[in-house]
């Protein structure tokens, strides 16, 4: 299979890892990628040096002097035309990301979806981009308020979402003018140049060789040349915290400007109002989507205490419906941690539960039987903890979950209020007005708040992003737009006289 993929998508199992648009460059050093179903490499992607990453840059800058010229409903035309492709090529696309990954193939075809969904909503931002029209407190003046690109984005993605998120960023940058520069994650490579073969053959057939979209490949040596770059305008980082620290610092210190997509500690309420049904599938797939390796994965359930037994029983029979294992079977619900050091943290996890008084609803542990290839497969798993224990205040990238009984809504908020992360939050409730408690500054603290739904997953027209230590960036739909653009604020005087300010005169 994989051998048909490559030759879908254009790749080989030895490929260069530096792409200035169509052009490729190649170095001796090499990352492998692993597939985390079989530990099998897939193939093998050469590293970035330095001198082909400062070709990069030069090569970037030169081309948005170019793609700036063209008007934007032209450029949301090439972004179209790759959405066409995307949807040719959906199948195929997802079935890589699922190999690479470890994603279940039906999470690896929605990524894919993703992609075409941002791309339409981009298809339709090109012929927007307002400006304001502003009333100047002076005779015979007009102001308004326009933008324009910034110049050359840089995209530091991350293995869980190896291309949705990457398509967030560049959609969106690409019609409003600007060059970007991918760095992938190195675990995921193969997607990322999937993806880059894509837009090239779009803009083959459209006689652009203006390379608009660039790939350097490595590990955070890599990502630090990108954050440090001056002529890289912006920079849009998803990862861990302490990445995004390290980005932050990195940009901030030269002034430039950041988009900080970074840890979730996602927490769902279950009033004794809520549809039991409802809650119980948002708190599955929530819990064990993508293996919990998701920035908006359910890592605590906040339960009424009228409805804990009752729920949790539910919750116990649900679990044990869990199909894990190779997510290329469509029958199967989930698939692998991406690789050891996620394995290790898990144990790691649940060993700390343990010690932080912690009861197991639903024990965890490793899977190794015939239908596992990999040791990276894991048990899904649930504790009752106190409240204050800290290990809930600790983003772990795996599918355990972290139960808590409150008896009033005001306490169970407090409860979700009280991590450090900020991305999404959710509350189960036929309630109105615990609805719209929940909703109210007195209510969640997080960029994503719902109700009647799980905290995983976002739709592509708003905007996705979050609060505190999630970094505060915003990407995909709303007015998102507006980071990858400068606002130029312009006056116009359309009479014969300047007046100046205070009433200061010349006598000219």
């Amino acid at each position: 299979m994989i051998s048909q993929l490559f030759k879908t998508f254009g790749l080989s199992t030895s490929n260069p890892g530096t792409y200035i648009g169509t052009k490729s460059l190649e170095n001796t050093e090499y990352i492998s990628s692993i597939s985390p179903i079989d530990q099998t490499e897939i193939g093998r992607v050469s590293k970035t040096s330095n001198y082909q990453f400062q070709e990069v840059i030069k090569e970037s800058k030169k081309a948005f002097l170019e793609w700036r010229k063209f008007p934007a409903p032209k450029r949301g035309d090439i972004i179209r035309q790759y959405a066409m492709e995307l949807r040719r090529h959906k199948s195929d696309l997802g079935k890589l990301i699922s190999v690479e990954m470890g994603k279940p193939i039906q999470e690896g075809m929605g990524e894919v979806q993703e992609m075409i969904d941002i791309c339409d909503f981009a298809v339709g931002l090109s012929r927007q981009l307002y400006g304001k029209t502003i009333k100047s407190e002076r005779e015979n003046h007009q102001m308004y308020e326009q933008w324009h690109p910034l110049g050359i984005v840089g995209i530091i993605s991350a293995f869980n979402f190896p291309v949705a998120v990457w398509s967030w960023n560049v959609a969106i940058a690409l019609i409003c003018g600007n060059i970007c520069i991918w760095k992938p994650s190195e675990k995921t490579l193969f997607s990322a140049l999937a993806c880059q073969n894509l837009l090239c053959k779009v803009l083959s057939n459209n006689n652009i060789e203006i390379p608009i979209s660039n790939i350097i490949s490595g590990d955070k040596n890599q990502g630090k040349w990108l954050a440090e770059e001056t002529e890289v305008s912006l920079i849009s980082a998803t990862g861990s915290v302490r990445m995004g620290r390290e980005v932050a610092a990195t940009v901030g210190k030269r002034l430039g400007k950041s988009i900080l997509e970074l840890g979730g500690n996602n927490a769902m309420i279950v009033s004794p109002n809520a549809d039991i049904n409802l809650a119980l599938h948002a708190a599955l797939f929530g819990a064990i989507g993508t293996a919990g390796q998701r920035c908006t994965s359910t890592r605590r359930l906040i339960i009424h205490s009228e409805i804990f037994d009752v729920f949790t029983e539910k919750l116990k029979n649900a679990y044990a419906q869990v199909k894990i294992g190779d997510p290329l079977d469509p029958n199967n619900h989930m698939g692998p941690l991406i690789d050891q050091n996620a394995v290790n943290q898990y144990l790691k996890c649940i060993e700390t539960v343990q010690e932080q008084g912690g009861e197991f609803i639903i024990e965890g542990g490793l899977i190794r039987n015939r239908n596992t290839k990999s040791p990276f497969y894991v048990k899904p798993c649930a504790a009752l903890l106190p409240p204050n224990a800290e290990i809930m205040k600790i983003e772990t990238f795996a599918p355990v979950l972290y139960l808590i009984k409150y008896t009033h809504l005001e306490e169970a908020i407090s409860y979700q209020n009280n991590v450090r992360q900020g991305l999404s939050s959710s509350i189960i409730t036929n309630n109105l007005q615990e609805a719209q408690k929940f909703l109210s500054p007195e209510g969640s603290d997080c960029g994503i708040a719902n109700v009647n739904i799980g905290t995983s997953g976002a739709e592509i027209g708003g905007a996705f992003g979050g609060e505190k230590d999630t970094g505060g960036g915003r990407e995909s739909g709303s007015d998102a737009w507006k980071a990858y653009m400068r606002r130029q604020t312009t006056t116009i005087n359309y009479g014969d006289k300047i007046p100046l300010a205070q009433g200061i005169k010349f006598n000219l």
